[in-house]
């Protein structure tokens, strides 16, 4: 629950972060619009004010509309009309031609405030509008003997600099959007995956609980049975224990996996010499090697080997590695070696078996896998014991590496760090 709690978090805070940078990359991209706007309005007044700067049939009609001379055969609020959208095109095809098309207005008039020509649209006045002042020069304020402004006036820039932005904001919001519904369908598929996996391991305990019982009242009873029968019996009922007590290894190796993967704590680890272990184990497992006729050998590096370790589930760990040398070869030899080096236990186990491919060496630790010969498995089992080993060596801090030719024989080797 906590950690599913982490990670919803981890999310929300990944998707602000997200907004967060997208809002300052969007006031940086606003920023720079707003130097190019300036940039390009500055080459498109130097435009107009060179334009208006000599006598052409747009400064004299002007001229007229600001003087009110009667020259043309109209009233002067015609001619202040005429004026008026003339000089609108002329200022709205100068912008454009500088790259800048958005709606304006304008103003024409004196430093001592008096107005003598306005846009056909005229704007509010509020924060919003931002004012660019043009000085004439040349004809026009000579016709009036006065300096003349013309003032081109815009209103919210933003929309116009965010029109210029879509292609880099639709975008951004898109893929953001897109990371948003792709992040929760793979927490929903995550949550509902582990709840299928925690029911199944669920079910997995109780089963195997159970199982525990029968087992055990048949062991029990194989053991009384085992008193009062003949020679020609007691073999049989030793297979019945021999399988029972098999039975059992399997279960018990079930609920450990499944209280490891749980992150129940089953594990005790102390301060140990490992090396007088190590013996007692190729002791036992040579007395079996001998039964079975396998070849097999032990070399322990002398000297301590101080680890902290959970000495049983380590144990079941290397029994399982000499377990699988044994099961995997057609006619065993293996070798298990223990060596320090480079401040680590390296525990390595070799035999002549049939190999593994490179491409299986990746699976074979994953939980119920098991390498197959076509469609045949040759060596029975559930695939537990090596995503098992990998379990314990993880829980030691540990390492466990493969090396392996087909046909040729396999060395996996545990790296168990040693106490400082």
């Amino acid at each position: 629950m906590r950690r599913r709690k982490l990670y919803i978090g981890i999310f929300i805070v990944s998707v602000l972060g997200l907004f967060v940078v997208q809002y300052q990359f969007l006031r940086v991209g606003l920023n720079l619009a707003k130097v190019q706007f300036d940039r390009k309005m500055a080459t498109a007044g130097k435009d107009i004010q060179d334009d208006l700067n000599s006598e052409n049939q747009l400064t004299f009609l002007v001229a007229k509309a600001i003087t009110g001379e009667d020259y043309f055969k109209l009233s002067l609020d015609s001619v202040e009309d005429a004026s008026r959208f003339f000089l609108n095109d002329f200022l709205e095809q100068r912008l454009v031609s500088n790259g800048i098309d958005t709606d304006f207005s304008y103003r024409l008039y004196t430093r001592d405030s008096t107005d003598y020509l306005k846009s056909p649209t005229v704007f509010k006045k509020d924060e919003s509008l931002i004012n660019y002042p043009i000085e004439l020069k040349g004809y026009l304020p000579q016709s009036i003997e006065k300096s003349l402004i013309l003032e081109l006036q815009f209103q919210d820039l933003n929309k116009y600099f965010l029109s210029q932005l879509n292609g880099l904001t639709i975008p951004a919001l898109i893929f953001i959007i897109a990371i948003i519904f792709v992040v929760i369908w793979i927490l929903r598929s995550f949550y509902w995956q582990s709840n299928v996996i925690t029911t199944t391991n669920e079910f997995i305990n109780n089963l195997t609980h159970e199982l525990k019982t029968p087992v055990f009242s048949i062991g029990l009873a194989s053991k009384i049975l085992e008193d009062d029968l003949d020679e020609r019996q007691k073999p049989i009922v030793h297979l019945i224990r021999k399988q029972v007590e098999r039975l059992k290894r399997h279960i018990d190796q079930v609920l450990d996996l499944a209280s490891l993967e749980s992150g129940k704590k089953i594990f005790d680890f102390k301060e140990t010499d490992l090396r007088p272990v190590l013996l007692q184990l190729c002791a036992d497992f040579s007395l079996l090697a001998q039964m079975e006729e396998i070849k097999f050998s032990c070399e322990l590096q002398e000297g301590k080997y101080p680890v902290k370790a959970e000495v049983s589930h380590l144990e079941n760990a290397i029994n399982n590695l000499l377990d699988n040398a044994k099961k995997y070869s057609d006619q065993p030899e293996i070798n298990l070696k223990a060596s320090l080096q480079n401040k680590k236990l390296v525990i390595s186990i070799e035999d002549n078996g049939i190999g593994i491919s490179a491409k299986e060496k990746e699976r074979i630790f994953k939980k119920f896998y098991r390498i197959p010969n076509g469609n045949l498995h040759k060596v029975k089992g559930y695939g537990l014991g090596l995503s098992y080993v990998k379990e314990i060596v993880k829980k030691h801090r540990g390492t466990i590496t493969i090396e392996s030719e087909q046909n040729k024989g396999t060395i996996v080797s545990v790296h168990i760090p040693l106490l400082k």
